[in-house]
């Protein structure tokens, strides 16, 4: 989890914390601290020996935060999660017993937008539930003006295929999407019909940033969607060259 601790997201913060604590799998919390001070952190996640706290001397971007965060991971699987959001009780639990008992690189659930006055509507992503071999979640990302395939917070992923992905890609927003091609071009996962994340819906969205986010969305998104497309392809190259040299 990235944060630079805004005021306005502090409450946010701690009721994903609370959320995190109602799961029935051990978990482990890396908080990456995105140039904030540490004595703005809200004492529950202060006290909890479950989170580390790792502090960056300036801000980076939610990227490089991001990515200075998974240098330290020790699980064998991880996820990300943004600070104003929440995660249901069986989260974790859900996608860690499919990916142990399938093997799989990687397993997400459906994400469901959480309104001001409680209520929930799910997110239906164009990726369909099911198994999906490398690439093939590329596939459903029609134009990089259309809807993203899937959703980075959605996933659970071995550590070390993330890490192979290069994590979150150097961009200044849109990342996320960059994360999901690598994971999801590299390795065989499968999403499943099953609510595993709470995005909020609030004015302090970091989406809601204004004209300095539409400005570089359009940017973000075409690099974003070429990079699925020439991984995908590359990689499937990579594949076949394999097969004819091993006839």
């Amino acid at each position: 989890m990235a944060t630079q601790l805004r005021p306005e997201r502090l409450g946010y913060l701690a009721e994903l914390h609370a959320s995190l604590t109602r799961q029935t799998v051990p978990w482990e919390a890396v908080l990456v601290l995105d140039g904030a001070d540490r004595t703005l952190l809200p004492a529950p996640l202060a006290a909890d020996h479950r989170i580390r706290v790792i502090e960056l001397p300036r801000p980076v971007g939610a990227a490089a935060a991001r990515n200075l965060g998974l240098r330290t991971v020790r699980t064998p699987f991880v996820c990300y999660s943004d600070d104003d959001d929440l995660l249901p009780a069986d989260s974790l639990a859900v996608r860690h017993q499919r990916i142990t008992e399938t093997g799989l690189g990687w397993v997400a659930g459906w994400s469901a937008d959480l309104h001001p006055d409680g209520t929930t509507t799910i997110w239906r992503c164009p990726t369909p539930p099911g198994v999906h071999q490398p690439g093939d979640v590329t596939g459903y990302w029609a134009s990089p003006e259309a809807q993203i395939p899937l959703g980075q917070t959605m996933l659970v992923a071995r550590t070390e295929l993330v890490v192979a992905a290069g994590g979150h890609g150097g961009l200044p927003q849109g990342e996320d999407f960059v994360m999901v091609n690598g994971v999801t071009n590299l390795a065989p996962g499968e999403l499943l019909p099953h609510v595993v994340y709470y995005y909020r819906q609030h004015p302090a969205q970091m989406t809601a940033g204004g004209n300095a986010f539409r400005e570089l969305e359009g940017p973000s998104r075409k690099f974003a969607f070429r990079h699925g497309r020439a991984l995908r392809t590359a990689l499937n190259r990579s594949r076949t060259d394999g097969l004819e040299l091993s006839v």
